[in-house]
């Protein structure tokens, strides 16, 4: 369990209102409304492959095209929001607000990639 400062200076008892509150692990790749759209088109392949294998099929392979399409989308989209953050700094003098900014945006790039790497 990792410390958390801000939690740490409230006051003793002050309870945290449930919209502040993180969920745990990484933020998702995808937004849950299009994983929820892929995993019911995938699902409705499975239940219909015995009746109609053949569009069980072509069923499945469009969830796969849409999920690996969405997810390159927003792999990029967050590539360009990590680089709008550092890419316009002065990497050789970089004052400690950017040098801050550089290793959140290299911490984000570093599990980014090693989420990746574990598909």
């Amino acid at each position: 369990m990792m410390y958390d400062q801000t939690r740490a200076q409230q006051p003793a008892g002050q309870n945290r209102v449930p919209s502040e509150r993180r969920t745990p692990g990484p933020e998702p790749l995808l937004p849950s409304s299009e994983r929820d759209k892929v995993l019911q088109k995938l699902r409705h392949a499975l239940n219909t492959f015995a009746d109609t294998p053949r569009d069980a099929l072509e069923e499945a392979e469009s969830a796969y095209d849409e999920a690996t399409a969405q997810l390159v989308t927003a792999l990029a989209a967050r590539r360009d929001l990590l680089r709008a953050a550092w890419a316009d700094q002065d990497p050789e003098s970089p004052s400690e607000a950017e040098s801050e900014e550089f290793r959140n945006a290299l911490r984000q790039y570093r599990e980014i990639t090693q989420r990746l790497l574990q598909l």
